[in-house]
């Protein structure tokens, strides 16, 4: 089916006159009926989410807990997140506790969630709306001038925290679009018109549920591989389906390969099980995360990969190698392992072995310490955790 909105030219209709955007509006007024039809009976039960009965009966989203969660979901899975917002929610359950917390703390708590330039602006979001009173702005314009709150976040808070009208558009919502209506440009170009359409779609009513509803439909139905079009309510709108290749789109350009850089990670242990880390620069990549020590290297250029290039002298045995995939790089590190004795050295710290898992340790560190020592970094059980010594 083509695209209703293709041209704008006047045509006639009984006695009246309409055109042929009015149609346009009239087909995605239909098309957003019967997609929040379909939300009601079908809406994920997410922790952040009110349903849509719990709507009907007046109850409003928390702003603070539906922009915690958009900030989680930013290049994270929905199933990685629920976890996570689970526990920032029960340490810090508004906006002005998260503002008291230590950065540290949230970084720590925030540590596996990847991109931890978004839990820095978390915590400077945090701070600001604080400060003036621990409400957020209830537009897209008010809400693009706070850290880490961009197009799509500030256009998510706006229709899901305040039921506003607003054009939401991640990649659920582009594939979805991709393929009613057949969009060919490859998506890095297809942004505007992909939006465009969102924009028309978007009912007066209920837009909050239907930005939601958009996410769910790609999430579980129309989904990049496979899509279930048999059950999806827009099938008899979707030009993808009609054709027969719903998952020709969207339209992407190949990949370009991602450079691949190399370095050495330092795994040094005390007697007791202590690891030695340091606290990367704030600025940066990683920034602000704890580290075991490592060699040289960043998203341009390679670091040493030999044991000669340890921070330290110690007894350095090799213990592998581990592999790590940035938004922009590929990384690998050769990991060494030594026993150290003494303190640690300036601008480093011993961390006891069951303070470990506590640490704001990205993955990538992570996987250095398992390497050298397996299961250093998780959690240990209720029943096997032992009590420090005094």
């Amino acid at each position: 089916m083509a695209p209703a909105d293709q041209t704008r030219k006047t045509v006639s209709w009984d006695s009246g006159k309409a055109t042929s955007e009015d149609s346009s509006r009239a087909a995605s007024g239909h098309i957003a009926s019967r997609l929040l039809g379909w939300y009601d009976v079908h809406h994920r039960e997410l922790p952040w989410r009110i349903t849509p009965r719990e709507h009907a009966r007046g109850v409003r989203p928390d702003p603070y807990r539906i922009w915690l969660s958009e900030v989680m979901l930013q290049q994270t899975t929905v199933e990685a997140v629920k976890a996570y917002f689970r526990i920032f929610v029960e340490k810090w359950p508004d906006v002005e506790a998260l503002a008291a917390a230590p950065a540290e703390d949230v970084m720590k708590a925030w540590a596996g969630l990847g991109y931890y330039s978004r839990a820095r602006n978390l915590k400077a979001c945090a701070d600001l709306v604080a400060a003036h009173g621990g409400r957020f702005p209830d537009t897209e314009t008010a809400l693009r001038e706070l850290p880490g709150i961009g197009a799509y976040t500030s256009a998510a808070i706006t229709a899901i925290a305040f039921d506003r009208p607003a054009a939401v558009v991640d990649g659920n919502v582009e594939r979805v679009i991709s393929r009613l209506f057949s969009i060919a440009t490859p998506l890095s170009e297809a942004k505007p018109e992909i939006r465009a359409h969102v924009e028309r779609m978007v009912p007066g009513t209920r837009p909050g549920d239907f930005a939601q509803a958009m996410m769910d439909l790609g999430a579980t139905i129309c989904t990049p591989r496979r899509p279930r079009c048999m059950l999806c309510p827009l099938r008899e709108d979707c030009s993808a389906v009609v054709s027969g290749d719903p998952e020709h789109f969207p339209v992407r350009l190949p990949k370009a390969d991602k450079p691949q850089r190399h370095g050495a990670a330092f795994v040094a242990v005390r007697a007791d099980g202590a690891i030695l880390l340091r606290k990367r620069a704030e600025k940066g990549l990683l920034g602000g995360m704890t580290e075991v020590p490592t060699t040289g290297w960043t998203a341009r250029i390679d670091g040493a990969t030999t044991e000669a290039a340890a921070p330290f002298p110690g007894d350095w045995r090799y213990a592998g190698r581990i592999a790590h995939v940035f938004t922009h790089f590929a990384l690998q590190l050769e990991v060494f392992h030594a026993h150290i004795k003494g303190d640690a050295p300036d601008g480093h710290f011993w961390s006891l072995a069951h303070e470990i898992s506590g640490e704001a340790l990205p993955t990538v560190m992570k996987k250095a310490i398992e390497a050298a020592i397996p299961g250093a970094t998780k959690k240990p059980s209720p029943h096997s955790a032992k009590r420090p010594h005094d």
